[in-house]
């Protein structure tokens, strides 16, 4: 067996914690409860709480997942890679009084030298946006609450992993729209400069009503395993996706975070 890489931040792992190598939930356990359709040239996939357990007379908030670089061309895998396939859980659900759950999917293909292109820009903004539209008047009609995602057209930004937080006048445009952030990074992500590019920035939005930073200063798996994942470069502590995913909770239930006792879940139900 081949020996794995230690990752870069290994000597600063604090005493008697160890190197979790891989999530301990099982990736499509959840993917037959997802339809996937296409709006305006862009396909998407989408769960519908209303053919569960919820009813139609009630309304309910949407959740989009937007997937990372990449993701796309990895088929319905891009579900769990998006963040979204536990959100149809029964245990999520409830949590959330009933949501459904948007995964838009970028026109990602792969060049002749094999490199992704066509991934995620502004100019997708504008169909995102029309195609929630059009969810909501279709599938959803008159049974959506709030929209969790970002800007002045959702309710709820859920940043995970972000290289920036938005500049003071952005911020200043959500608070007077009552848009709330959850912005969570984590502070040993290999891709971002933390100390550079997100610390001088939390104070700002720490002083928004209803939002908050989740920084943690160590990335975990269910296990409470420090995360590693390396396919060719570590960035275990760059995929706070994974715990996320997980509702910030441990295998064993307790929360990973004691400030959110409930996970992100009982976060959302708050804020919503």
């Amino acid at each position: 067996m081949t020996e794995k890489p230690l990752p870069p931040w290994a000597d600063q792992m604090p005493e008697g914690a160890f190197i979790s190598y891989a999530p301990t939930y099982k990736v499509g356990e959840f993917f037959d409860r997802f339809h996937k359709e296409n709006f305006g040239g862009m396909d998407y996939y989408f769960y519908d709480p209303t053919e569960y357990s919820w009813t139609k007379d009630k309304k309910y908030p949407v959740l989009i997942f937007m997937h990372g670089y990449g993701n796309a061309l990895e088929g319905d895998v891009c579900i769990n890679y998006a963040g979204a396939e536990f959100y149809s859980k029964e245990e999520y659900q409830k949590a959330l009084g009933g949501a459904y759950i948007l995964v838009p999917l970028a026109a990602e293909r792969r060049d002749e030298k094999g490199q992704c292109v066509d991934s995620w820009d502004d100019s997708y903004l504008p169909r995102v946006r029309d195609m929630v539209c059009n969810f909501e008047k279709t599938r959803a009609a008159g049974l959506v609450s709030k929209k969790v995602l970002y800007g002045d057209f959702f309710d709820i930004i859920v940043p995970i992993g972000g290289g920036h937080i938005p500049d003071d006048a952005t911020l200043d445009l959500y608070e007077r729209n009552g848009i709330k952030i959850f912005f969570a990074i984590g502070k040993h992500d290999e891709l971002v400069d933390f100390e550079k590019d997100i610390a001088p920035r939390l104070d700002r939005i720490s002083k928004m009503q209803g939002s908050r930073a989740f920084t943690p200063e160590w990335v975990y798996n269910g296990d409470g395993g420090i995360a590693s994942i390396n396919f060719g470069m570590e960035m275990g502590q760059h995929c706070l996706v994974n715990p996320m995913h997980c509702n910030l909770m441990y295998d064993d239930g307790k929360p990973m975070d004691l400030s959110l006792p409930q996970g992100i879940t009982g976060w959302l139900r708050e804020a919503l």
